[in-house]
């Protein structure tokens, strides 16, 4: 099966339907008001992004077979938490600051998480509440308990479904989408996803069948669909949908990270940082897991990103005037993991300390210039978004000077546009008044929804001042906040509570083909193994276990640093034996979506087996890269 992001050319070949979203008419009474400029966001775009900030919620088979991507064959019986708790859920992700859920009502094994009557692959037939439960009901009650929006997945691929790939399907999918959008109240926002097409159980056929997405799905109906019942839902994320994906799931969006993109199918370089006086506003979503993988993985749970990355992500992400979708995956339980709740309490709390007190609230605003009195510099100070300072329409890179009150200490400036008159500037710059001299603190390019420029220490000035360098049309600036950033609590390290996990401890590289295979074994994603991409010559390293145990498969996790020259291995073969000499074939494939989510995968061998010597060999990298880079082989028991 191609390697295909979750994400990846949805739209590809898509005939360009799409046009430019009608634009969200400027609040100002003002018939002086700014033309807006360019492409400008729908009013269920611009309310998408004041939200800032929501979770991803993966729950599903997935979470009881430890796999990223299910099969379809899996039994219905397999879904059993034993202590489902969507309040504990919602809760964790509001203490993190989110103001959103989307949940996985299916993912691409097709097991739904709602009693439809359009498949027995669902809940109704597992042992959860006798099959009388409802996953999404119970989520979605939980989420507006707690007065946060909700919004859903549904997996356009289906990998369980014995018509997909033929007409039927597509009645099928449709189908699905009014259930949800119909059953389930307002959403804000309804996720497709990229990966379709590819190997899968098939009602039995258990064969690979390929589709041309575009066409097969007819997009531009399905996103019509969704917004005949749900008209303030935003889709995710083919051409013609009103929220694009960032290009990876690291959660770091480009910088610069333009809201505007061209009127042709999606192209990850320009997802990742968007196109400036692009003719569509189709803004990008950055999403990440708190954890290497979407859905809960017993060996994941020492590898759960820390606070301190966490607000890194903010500064990657919102700060580029993205939104952040985190995912945090519910254990066997049907909860959030303990550690997962105290690293995102400290990551929330540090947000909200940080961004509780605007230390230019008291300012004197002046400028360069100014469009009127509807337009005044102070504007950036009244906490309003609807209302801005602007200037004359010739006037395009003028000056705005806030004069603080005395000793005004900050490292955090927020500046925003104001989004219905469009993106406008292009580059701009912040210099502070210290100590009576002028000092340059940053220059960037683009502002859009907000820009966060965080300081590498506080600062105390007297004055500062935006300098706007470019900008095809006057500014509409409708806010300049600084503050003073609050540093996360220490949350302990996480332990590994997986007791299947066999450790590398013990372990040596025996014969690799490249040197420093020994990274393989340090329990380090930093660390990796790396070598020129293999051509005619598999890249292969044999490691022996130190003694004889019985192992059911091993795993192999990818390096997660973004490189442009590096990438994982596509497929593998994995060999075992007990004495070094005599070889038997124990797993062989592809992995799945290793590319773009960079997920430790697990590989089961076709049977447990004794062995001492591991050999892994791997053919090509999952995408065109100069070389291949793993960082780290493991094995488990069961």
């Amino acid at each position: 099966m191609t390697d295909l992001s979750r994400r990846t050319l949805i739209a590809s070949g898509l005939a360009a339907t799409a046009t430019a979203t009608p634009a969200f008419a400027a609040t100002t009474t003002s018939a002086n008001a700014p033309v807006p400029y360019g492409a400008t966001p729908s009013p269920r775009q611009l309310a998408w992004h004041r939200r800032e900030r929501y979770a991803f919620v993966h729950f599903s088979i997935n979470t009881f077979t430890n796999r990223e991507w299910g099969y379809g064959d899996e039994s219905p019986a397999l879904f059993n938490p034993t202590d489902f708790a969507p309040d504990q859920i919602v809760a964790a992700a509001k203490a993190g600051g989110m103001r959103g859920i989307i949940l996985t009502a299916k993912h691409h094994d097709g097991f739904c998480l709602w009693p439809t009557q359009l498949t027995d692959h669902c809940i109704r037939n597992s042992p959860y509440k006798n099959g009388k439960g409802d996953i999404v009901r119970e989520m979605e009650q939980a989420t507006r308990r707690a007065g946060l929006a909700f919004g859903l997945y549904l997996s356009p691929w289906d990998r369980n479904h014995p018509e997909y790939g033929r007409p039927a399907y597509v009645d099928y999918y449709r189908k699905q989408v009014v259930e949800l959008c119909t059953r389930y109240g307002e959403l804000f926002e309804f996720w497709f996803d990229g990966a379709n097409g590819g190997d899968g159980y098939y009602g039995g056929a258990r064969e690979t069948r390929k589709i041309d997405a575009p066409k097969y799905y007819n997009w531009p109906s399905i996103i019509a669909l969704v917004h005949q019942h749900q008209p303030m839902a935003c889709t995710f994320d083919p051409l013609g949908a009103d929220i694009r994906w960032v290009g990876n799931e690291d959660g770091v969006a480009g910088d610069p990270c333009w809201p505007t993109m061209p009127d042709h199918p999606y192209v990850q370089s320009e997802g990742n940082s968007g196109v400036r006086n692009g003719a569509l506003w189709w803004p990008a979503e950055t999403d990440v897991s708190i954890r290497p993988g979407w859905f809960y993985h017993p060996d994941e749970d020492a590898k759960v990103k820390d606070p301190q990355r966490l607000i890194r992500l903010h500064d990657e992400s919102i700060g580029r005037g993205t939104n952040l979708n985190l995912n945090l995956p519910p254990d066997r339980r049907g909860r959030i993991p303990d550690h997962d709740v105290a690293v995102l309490k400290s990551f929330g709390a540090a947000l909200e300390a940080s961004f509780a007190t605007d230390l230019a609230q008291g300012a004197i605003a002046s400028a360069s210039a100014t469009r009127g009195a509807a337009f005044a510099p102070a504007k950036v100070l009244d906490g309003n978004r609807d209302t801005y300072w602007s200037t004359p329409d010739r006037v395009t890179t003028p000056t705005l000077t806030l004069d603080l009150p005395p000793n005004r200490s900050f490292d955090l400036i927020r500046i925003r546009e104001h989004l219905p008159l469009g993106v406008r500037v292009t580059r701009f710059a912040i210099e502070a008044e210290v100590a009576g001299r002028w000092q340059r603190l940053a220059e960037k390019t683009a502002i859009g929804a907000q820009r966060i420029i965080r300081l590498d220490a506080p600062i105390t000035a007297r004055r500062i001042r935006l300098v706007i360098l470019d900008a095809p049309a006057c500014p509409a600036i409708s806010e300049v906040a600084l503050f003073r950033s609050v540093a996360p609590a220490p949350v302990a390290a996480p332990r590994s509570s997986d007791a299947t996990l066999i450790s590398p401890r013990d372990w040596k590289v025996v014969t690799a083909t490249a040197p420093g295979a020994e990274a393989l074994l340090d329990g380090d994603g930093a660390t990796i193994w790396s070598q020129p991409a293999p051509t005619t010559t598999p890249a292969s390293v044999t490691l022996d276990l130190g003694t004889t145990q019985t192992v059911a498969g091993f795993s192999l996790t990818p390096w997660r640093h973004p490189d442009k020259v590096s990438a994982p291995p596509r497929n593998y073969r994995a060999e075992t034996s007990t004495d070094g000499r005599t070889w038997t074939a124990a797993a062989d494939g592809e992995f799945q979506n290793i590319a773009y989510a960079l997920a430790t995968q697990r590989i089961p061998f076709t049977t447990p087996r004794p062995l001492r010597y591991l050999r892994l060999t791997f053919a090509a990298t999952a995408v065109p890269a100069e070389k291949l880079a793993i960082a780290d082989i493991g094995a488990f028991t069961r």
